[in-house]
């Protein structure tokens, strides 16, 4: 647990006079599953990719025409007839970017860091590169998944939005807050699941029997 003096100024403003149930700084600022997930994306995507690139513009780095069809018809490109092969080039170069970009992106998030995270008897409130959030615990439905041997816990939020599926109906997917890379992780989830309950805007059913 982290001291509150040693929090950031104006995070210890916000908290003001609170009661702190916990103060963690998170190693990571999300699961390592997700970041890998990007990874290998990027890289199944840039190497198929990278197939097209050498099957079409290979030709070329060596010195020869390259031989292809539109509409059809024979074409044939070159360095000196550079012209016909430019909308292709342009296309195939705008696949291999987004594929850097996956992977960058990827790369890049497995080593962010997590940031701040307090909870209070009122809220959970996030601090990261000095910009704060406050969840008021009401805002969480209580569904959670805590993986203790990576020490991360994922935190179901009860905003979300509505994902298209090819061939299949539009599904909900609720909005996921990640504490990731936190010793404790079982108490921090403990203390959690308390605070939500405790703040449930949905009143529990009783049954008379």
């Amino acid at each position: 647990m982290t001291h509150i003096q040693s929090l950031p100024a104006d995070l210890r403003s916000v908290i003001g006079t609170e009661n702190i149930d916990f103060s963690i700084i998170a190693k990571r600022k999300q699961p390592l599953k997700n970041s890998w997930g990007l990874i290998i994306f990027g890289t199944i995507w840039s190497a198929f990719i990278s197939i097209f690139v050498i099957a079409f513009l290979g030709p070329l780095l060596k010195g020869e025409e390259v031989h292809f069809k539109v509409n059809d018809e024979p074409t044939t490109g070159s360095w000196e007839n550079f012209e016909p092969l430019l909308v292709p080039t342009l296309f195939i170069g705008l696949f291999v970017i987004i594929g850097i970009a996956i992977l960058c992106s990827g790369l890049y998030s497995f080593f962010q860091k997590g940031g701040n995270f307090v909870g209070t008897e009122n809220r959970l409130i996030h601090y990261r590169k000095g910009t704060i959030k406050t969840y008021d615990w009401e805002q969480f439905s209580g569904n959670m998944e805590i993986n203790s041997q990576k020490e991360d816990i994922s935190m179901e939020l009860r905003t979300g939005k509505m994902v298209s599926r090819k061939n299949k109906p539009d599904e909900y997917v609720p909005d996921i807050l990640y504490i990731s890379g936190v010793p404790n992780v079982l108490e921090i989830e403990k203390i959690c699941r308390n605070r939500i309950k405790e703040n449930d805007p949905i009143p529990a059913v009783t049954s008379n029997t």
